[in-house]
């Protein structure tokens, strides 16, 4: 069962979950879009509870993030991994990816943008600000190889307004 929590009751493997587990950024009130994501991170930023995203510009999701600056991240279980690699590889600009995923919205309590029901573990975010990843910023210059086509992404931070997660995420 998902019950809604306070964040300092969350526990994470941070460096996993994004990474290996993979997550759906829900994104547009009007039209919601899931994106499979897996570049991101937790955290405090301005004494508040802080969730990143990173999204390139060619993506639909980009441009619902840019016009309605809410999101929803959500964690999956592992049986609906074939939908995370499906709204990870088709684009919401031609598919019904909830329909085509099999998957249901829930309302957001503090956000205009739904949570996924099936997921185990929801945030619901309000974009603090959003800044573009810059190539010449690269102290690494390996990092290039991850923009063959020079798309460079826009890193957005969202602060926490809601946590929801079932007991896999809470201390026992």
């Amino acid at each position: 069962m998902v019950c809604r929590i306070v964040p300092e009751r969350l526990v994470l493997r941070p460096f996993h979950l994004l990474d290996q587990e993979w997550a759906l950024l829900v994104a547009g009130a009007r039209s919601p879009n899931p994106m499979t994501v897996s570049w991101g991170g937790f955290g405090t930023l301005w004494n508040r509870p802080v969730v990143t995203v990173c999204v390139r510009p060619s993506r639909f999701t980009f441009c619902l993030l840019e016009t309605e600056p809410e999101f929803t991240l959500n964690v999956l279980p592992e049986s609906y991994r074939g939908a995370l690699e499906l709204c990870g590889s088709r684009s919401g600009r031609d598919l019904d990816k909830w329909r085509a995923a099999g998957l249901e919205k829930v309302p957001g309590e503090t956000v205009a943008v739904p949570r996924v029901a099936q997921a185990e573990l929801s945030f619901e975010c309000r974009v603090l600000a959003s800044m573009n990843v810059t190539p010449t910023r690269f102290l690494e210059p390996s990092l290039e190889e991850f923009y063959p086509e020079k798309d460079y992404h826009r890193v957005f931070l969202g602060e926490v307004r809601a946590v929801f997660a079932s007991d896999r995420f809470l201390e026992h």
